[in-house]
């Protein structure tokens, strides 16, 4: 067996194992998936915060913080975020920066919630968001619409996605970075392998997200 013969058959026997590992985990990522959905508008912010929150930073510190803003009140009280950023028991990294963009977004937030009721376009209100939100690229606003069920089959082009396309198939290399017509390639080819394997997109996401950590997490 040559060498090209054996790496499309570890390719067929990977993908034969992603689709039973599917089986066995999608009433929880189905689960997962409609606690988006129920997401309200009253709690948008708080997820865009979580957002903007975890690049570079872990999604439980991420988590973590976004629970004490949310307890505290810091959409109504005007208090400072950056000590819960930089407390060590949740660390955020660039806490400056970031409580920075929480603050405006913050102050923003009647224009933001404008322009979520203002359609029903996901592609649309990706690239607005990208414009309007102070730390959101394609990645981060994606990550926002499908934490409120309104990605509308966009994905979510994180590490741990390319790593696993990669591995699957999907994507032949991993590209050291990614402008928004690179994104967007390797989006449509995202939603091309989900369609050959027979997994939703959406599901197909979580499931990576679950293979890397172990958790069907936001």
């Amino acid at each position: 067996m040559d060498v090209s013969t054996q790496r499309a058959t570890r390719t067929q026997n990977d993908r034969e194992n992603l689709l039973h590992l599917h089986a066995e985990r999608a009433k929880a990522i189905q689960s997962r998936l409609a606690e988006f959905l129920s997401v309200k508008p009253s709690e948008y912010f708080y997820e865009l915060a979580y957002c903007l929150l975890t690049p570079q930073s872990s999604a439980v510190n991420a988590d973590a913080v976004v629970a004490k803003l949310r307890a505290s009140d810091f959409l109504h009280t005007g208090s400072h975020p950056e000590p819960l950023l930089r407390d060590p028991r949740h660390y955020i990294r660039f806490h400056r920066v970031k409580s920075r963009r929480l603050l405006k977004a913050r102050d923003g937030l009647g224009e933001f919630l404008e322009i979520l009721a203002g359609s029903d376009d996901a592609s649309a209100l990706r690239d607005l968001l990208v414009h309007r939100v102070d730390g959101f690229g394609l990645k981060e606003a994606t990550h926002f619409l499908r934490n409120i069920g309104r990605n509308g089959g966009l994905t979510i082009l994180d590490r741990h996605i390319l790593r696993n396309l990669k591995r699957y198939g999907a994507i032949r290399t991993i590209p050291k970075t990614i402008s928004r017509k690179k994104y967007l390639a390797i989006e449509q080819r995202f939603v091309e392998f989900s369609a050959e394997i027979g997994i939703p997109v959406d599901e197909l996401d979580l499931l990576f997200w679950s293979m890397e950590t172990g958790e069907i997490r936001k």
